[in-house]
């Protein structure tokens, strides 16, 4: 198949989702979507009840991919995501039975409810695609994805994910409340769950690893480049903030741009793919100084979005 040819089938799989199932949510499908073509992993933060796990549930339907879900509480505990070895009286040895971190897709499930040595776990999962059990290593299947959702931190009975977590995940960003009319047909609809459950897969797995490849060849111009570092720099003198953004920061954020531009149709980076994406790629990754902690960093990013002219190419 040709990169246009997987190009569309992406982008039908998007108007699917958004037409039939997930009405209003085209923002975080689209996100997700370049998380997963990316290899990345999308945290996304809000009340209960406005749709998170059904968009990752929506996900995995109609890639065909395999699921797994932790509903993270304070007794997690590592290995109920990894899993553990366990003592086989018939033959007399112990058997590693495989956690719900074994699947293509992995929702995580209010992941700031969990206690930060289980959180912790989960690093080397989503950096280094494998887990390591009683020292023995297992490897993850691919494509693999963490799907991530943790409410608001002012509410009771959560743990802030410390910034080495944060900064694992590629994009973070919200759903929100869907308009008034839309949010009328939702109530009167009901829910979709059983829906999602029987939707036929648009993409498979060979499909989604090609067009991985693909974007990985999308082009990135010199001055597109410098574009990304001077919006990455400008972060590190803002006194607004006290860490600014890292070169693993300015990475993601040429891989998002790069998927960006691929579902656009093009197999190059335009420098209003690297604007569109700064504020969902690395909103999430700034230390703003304490005194300053009430401000949205996502308007802080926008901010300096808007000092830095974006180059002609």
């Amino acid at each position: 198949m040709s990169l246009t040819a997987r190009n569309q089938v992406f982008t039908n799989m998007l108007e699917t989702l958004s037409r039939d199932y997930l009405q209003g949510k085209e923002d975080v499908l689209r996100l997700s979507a370049i998380a997963l073509l990316t290899g990345g992993h999308i945290l996304i933060e809000d009340l209960p009840g406005l749709g998170k796990t059904t968009v990752a549930l929506a996900l995995a339907g109609i890639t065909g991919l395999s699921f797994g879900r932790v509903q993270c509480t304070s007794d997690l505990l590592p290995s109920d995501i990894t899993g553990l070895s366990i003592f086989n009286r018939d033959d007399g040895r112990f058997s590693f039975q495989h956690g719900p971190i074994f699947n293509n897709i992995v929702l995580l499930d209010e992941i700031n409810r969990a206690m930060p040595r289980t959180q912790s776990a989960m690093l080397e999962a989503m950096e280094e695609r494998r887990v390591t059990v009683e020292g023995v290593t297992h490897h993850l299947p691919e494509p693999f994805m963490v799907f991530a959702t943790q409410n608001p931190s002012d509410q009771s009975g959560t743990f802030p994910l410390p910034e080495s977590q944060l900064d694992r995940f590629l994009i973070c960003t919200d759903i929100g409340y869907p308009e008034e009319i839309l949010e009328k047909q939702i109530i009167a609809g009901g829910g979709i769950r059983e829906r999602i459950s029987e939707m036929m897969p648009l993409v498979t797995r060979e499909e989604i690893l090609a067009a991985r490849r693909d974007v990985q060849s999308v082009y990135l111009s010199a001055k597109v480049l410098d574009y990304i570092y001077l919006l990455v720099s400008a972060t590190r003198t803002d006194d607004l903030i006290q860490t600014g953004l890292s070169t693993r920061a300015a990475i993601n954020l040429a891989q998002a741009s790069k998927a960006s531009a691929y579902l656009a149709g093009r197999d190059y980076v335009a420098p209003d793919d690297v604007k569109n994406m700064f504020q969902a790629v690395c909103a999430h990754r700034l230390v703003l100084r304490s005194e300053m902690s009430a401000i949205d960093r996502g308007g802080v990013l926008r901010t300096i979005a808007s000092r830095i002219p974006l180059p002609l190419v």
